[in-house]
């Protein structure tokens, strides 16, 4: 069982955690597999990406239409080693209950925003495909916005974010084909890294050139279910 502490982001506020080498490079292909066989129905078009939600969209933006659980297929090889590093025990439901899968083209981003209060303020990404650095924005009422920490997340990594890092920070992926400028001082989890990544980016001259898709998996618990207690009451009647 790994300890979430020795994962921890000791820069950043309080919370984050990165763990490299989160799913075997087997369980990383078979999920794209099963991912990308989803009817195309299944996707949400963007103009910048495109998503799957699972098991559902947000009704109204803010609440889970179903007590249906994420699909196996999805969830099996996550969702219970993130239950295991015990991230979700003061969440509402104890357990992710909503995943969007984002499809980003080399290229593609998404800018910087907040997750909100529709979730319990625990977020836990896991990557596919490629990596990609995370920009971490300190909120302004005034003025651009400015970078304030950077996340360089490989494939099959998990990464968690909580706390005040959650509710006092934007995030967001820089529309760019190279992340560059990536060393020791400028990227928040260098020392979490992988040995592979950080020699790879090392030889490239702290560059690394997104030329494959990336997939993202976003798992967050939902506040707010349809008919949660009726369901609840039932079962405790079963």
């Amino acid at each position: 069982m790994r300890h979430l502490e020795s994962y921890r982001l000791a820069d950043l506020p309080d919370r984050a955690y990165y763990i490299p080498d989160f799913l075997t490079e087997e369980e990383e292909k078979s999920l794209i597999q099963k991912i990308q066989s989803v009817p195309s129905a299944r996707w949400t078009v963007l103009s910048h990406r495109r998503l799957q939600a699972w098991p559902t969209q947000l009704l109204h933006g803010s609440i889970l239409p179903t007590a249906d659980a994420i699909p196996n297929w999805l969830a099996d090889s996550i969702v219970p080693r993130t239950i295991d590093l015990g991230i979700w025990n003061a969440s509402p439901h104890a357990c992710a209950n909503h995943c969007l899968i984002n499809e980003y083209e080399p290229g593609q981003g998404i800018m910087p925003h907040e997750d909100g209060d529709v979730y319990y303020p625990m977020v836990a990404t896991v990557s596919l495909s490629a990596g990609i650095v995370l920009d971490i924005y300190g909120k302004s009422e005034d003025g651009p916005r400015k970078v304030t920490y950077r996340i360089y997340q490989e494939p099959r990594s998990l990464l968690v974010t909580t706390d005040e890092l959650y509710t006092k920070f934007l995030h967001g992926i820089q529309e760019i084909f190279l992340d560059e400028h990536l060393n020791s001082n400028t990227v928040s989890n260098w020392d979490l890294l992988s040995n592979e990544a950080k020699e790879n980016i090392e030889r490239n001259g702290g560059v690394v050139e997104r030329r494959m898709k990336r997939i993202s998996l976003t798992f967050r618990d939902v506040k707010k279910v349809r008919n949660l207690a009726k369901i609840l009451q039932t079962n405790r009647r079963l």
